[in-house]
This record gives structure tokens, C-alpha cells and sequence, in this order.
């Protein structure tokens, strides 16, 4: 079995990113995952709130958090005006927007408000993509330093894949729908340094119901950094310096969609991604060159089984096993076998309604948050769901916390909070 780890963003030298810093979806490691100690089990609107910000309008998105800001996104009149917001991280004061105005309607679902991109940052710069109004790069200050027109994306469910950092590039996975391609923007200056297409996304479906809103995860392979991604119907992983195909693993395909809302997981050398819109999750080996779906996949939960609902928040692989959040009605909370695929337990979760935010674990504890504002902590253990707390906010949001110097940072789409230890 190969060496592997997962890397999360690897930042150019001259990067400000300190450890207390949430700097882009899924935090430092682009997992979910978190050494940060002391953070809360317990709060509500009149408890553990140190502040809390309104925002304008709704977003998907989820804030990040570093060098003592706080940085969301959101658009105003129906995506015309699509903004990144800038916080003060001690008491949630706004410190600037800045605006993209798109002139033209772009396509999306009511329950996909645009701007549903999270920005990712090095501590100094804070890159944001907004679709087809294109990608910025802003310093603190809000200043701009470049900007990249990628031309039109066109889905009938709108956008939300979110570029990450790797060294001196801006990684970013442009669609979706028609044109769907990976890219490699240069930090310092946004020159692109390679994009490669996925094959089939011309195809006139690649605009309903065969795309990818998935985010890419950096993954070191003998020694090598990979970026794997999930496609529409195969997981793949690519040389991060060329945009070069180095593997792939097919199974996300099924006659209703072909469709991957969520990220890679990744644990002790083998991945697994479930698909979106009731469609497969597969199992597979990490490494290898070309079509490696015959050598590679362990395991695949086919597009029939009773047990393949709505996914589109990513989970957390913990040992051997993953915990999942789905997006069905009412909501459910999952684990399943890393290796094998087999269930190990299904939990009904009534209370918070469906699951499109990210799972996070820190301090032994797995933190996430339903539709209806409720966050649901409860113990990584394969064995049984165990509840540790229910923490209701009564405000809607599909957002993922972030976390940060023992604090929660929660986007709903009416404020913005930060949850604290009084």
C-alpha cells in the first residue's frame, strides 16, 4: 500500500497564516479537521454568543478566519452584485465589501443562492471565485491585485466548488455544467498556469444534471502532492504543477445523474466519495497511473440501495470509519466502514432538518448543522451515535462552521455568529 497523507494547503513561504487561522473551506487541512482546544459543546441565542453580525442576504457559503479577519460572501439582486465581506475577528464589526457586478442572469436554484463559493486566503491575500463573473484577488485592505474572466458557466443549479491554495498557485475547478475544467491560477499575479478540461462536459447534460460542485484536496502520494478531485462520474488525481491526469477511479455514474456535490475523503491510504442526487459512493486505493478502477476500487454503494440519499456536505474519515451528514428529509446521521463500505449505524435527525454544511471534528467531537440552525455535537463512535449536545440558533443556513482560537464561527443566512465560552 502506498505512503500517503493528506497535506491540506500547502501556503508559499511568504505566507501569514497562523495556527488559530480557518483560511478556506474545511480549514488548514481542507478536511474538516482541527487540533483547536477549548472550543463549546453548548450555546443558543442568549448563551456563548460573544457577537453576532446581520448580514444583507443569504450564501452557502462559509466564512474563513484569519490575521484577526473574518471573510463571507453573498450576492444581492438576483447575482448582479456579488460581494466579499471583511469582519473584524474581535467583534464582528464590518470592515469593507467589495463588489463584482454581473450583468447578465445567471442561472441557479432557490436553495443555491449565488455566491455559494467560500474565498480561501494566505494570511495576506484572500482569493474569492464568483463563477462567471470570474475569479479576485484582494489584498487586507480590500484593495484589489488581480482578477481572471474564465468566461460563462451555465447549471440549473448554479455554482459552488471553492478554490484552495497550494504553494504559489490558486487552484480552482471552474464550473459547473458545460466548459467544467480544473485551473491553476498563479498567486502573486492570477496568470493561469494551466487548465484541463474534463472529458464529457461538453456534453448538452453537463448543464441539468451531470456536474461537480466538489472542492479539491491535496493528498501526498509516495511522496508526491496530488490534488484529487471528484468528477461527475470517476474521482481523480492530478500533478498539481502540469494539470496533468496522474489517476482516476470510475463508479460515480448512474442512470438518474451524474452528479458529486461533496469532497474526497481521505484515511489510512484509501478514499472514498458518495455521490449526490441518491447516486453511488465508492471506495478506492489511493495511487497508481491511468484507469485504475479495476485495481484500485474496493467497494461501491450502487445507485439502488435503500442506503444512497441525498449527499451533499462532506464528512470526516476518523481510523477507519467515515461519519456522514446527508441531505434528505428529515436528516440523517451516518457511519459507515472506510474499507468495506458496510454500514455500521443510521441515526434519523428530525430536529436539524436536512445536512448541506460540512462535517467538523476537534476536541474529540464532531460538530454539524442542519437546515433549520440546529448543530448536532455528538462522539465519533462506530459503534452507536452518541449525542452530546443540540445547540439551536433558529435560523436557517446550509453553511459549515469555522473554527478558530477555541472559537465557532457560523454563517446562517440571516447573521453572522461567533460562538465562544463565556
Amino acid at each position: 500500500m502506498p505512503f500517503w497523507k493528506v497535506l491540506g494547503f500547502c501556503f508559499a513561504s511568504a505566507s501569514l497564516v497562523t495556527a488559530g487561522d480557518w483560511p478556506a473551506f474545511r480549514g488548514p487541512n481542507g478536511d474538516g479537521t482541527t487540533d483547536e482546544k477549548g472550543l463549546p459543546i453548548e450555546w443558543g441565542p442568549e448563551q456563548n454568543i460573544k457577537w453576532k453580525t446581520a448580514l444583507p442576504a443569504p450564501a452557502n457559503s462559509s466564512p474563513i478566519v484569519s490575521n484577526g479577519r473574518v471573510f463571507v460572501t453573498l450576492a444581492e439582486e438576483r447575482g448582479h452584485k456579488r460581494h466579499l465581506l471583511c469582519f473584524d475577528r474581535n467583534d464582528g464589526k464590518m470592515l469593507w465589501v467589495k463588489t463584482v457586478p454581473y450583468g447578465k442572469v445567471a442561472d441557479t436554484h432557490q436553495t443555491n443562492p449565488y455566491c455559494g463559493s467560500t474565498p480561501a486566503t494566505d494570511g495576506e491575500r484572500v482569493v474569492v471565485w464568483h463563477g462567471s463573473a470570474g475569479m479576485y484577488c484582494y489584498d487586507f485592505d480590500g484593495e484589489v491585485l488581480w482578477s481572471q474572466q474564465m468566461g460563462e458557466f451555465h447549471h440549473i443549479w448554479g455554482y459552488g466548488s471553492s478554490p484552495i491554495l497550494h504553494g504559489d498557485k490558486v487552484i480552482q475547478l471552474c464550473g459547473p455544467g458545460v466548459r467544467t475544467k480544473l485551473v491553476a491560477f498563479r498567486l502573486s499575479d492570477g496568470y493561469i498556469l494551466w487548465e484541463t478540461p474534463e472529458p464529457g462536459s461538453t456534453d448538452s447534460e453537463a448543464g441539468r444534471y451531470k456536474s461537480t460542485w466538489s472542492t479539491p484536496v491535496v493528498i501526498d502520494v509516495n511522496g508526491q502532492s496530488q490534488l484529487l478531485v471528484a468528477m461527475p462520474t470517476r474521482v481523480v488525481a492530478y500533478d498539481p504543477e502540469t494539470g496533468e491526469v496522474i489517476w482516476f477511479v470510475e463508479g460515480l455514474s448512474n442512470e438518474r445523474s451524474d452528479v458529486s456535490y461533496t469532497n474526497p475523503l481521505v484515511g489510512d491510504g484509501i478514499g472514498a466519495m458518495l455521490g449526490g442526487y441518491g447516486g453511488p459512493a465508492i471506495g478506492f486505493r489511493l495511487g497508481g497511473s491511468g484507469d485504475m478502477t479495476g485495481q484500485n476500487r474496493l467497494w461501491r454503494q450502487a445507485p439502488e440501495s435503500p442506503r444512497n440519499p441525498q449527499r451533499i456536505g462532506s464528512g470526516i474519515v476518523i481510523g477507519n470509519h467515515v461519519f456522514h451528514a446527508n441531505a434528505d428529509a428529515p436528516g440523517t446521521i451516518e457511519c459507515f466502514d472506510l474499507k468495506t463500505g458496510e454500514f455500521r449505524w443510521t441515526e434519523p435527525r428530525r430536529e436539524d432538518g436536512p445536512h448541506w454544511g460540512s462535517m467538523v471534528h476537534a476536541v474529540g467531537r464532531l460538530y454539524v448543522t442542519g437546515q433549520k440552525g440546529l448543530t448536532t455535537v455528538f462522539a465519533p463512535n462506530p459503534d452507536k451515535f452518541e449525542l452530546l449536545a443540540e445547540n439551536d440558533l433558529g435560523e436557517r443556513t446550509n453553511s459549515t462552521p469555522a473554527i478558530s482560537d477555541g472559537e465557532i464561527l457560523l454563517r446562517t443566512f440571516e447573521h453572522l455568529y461567533c460562538i465562544a465560552k463565556e
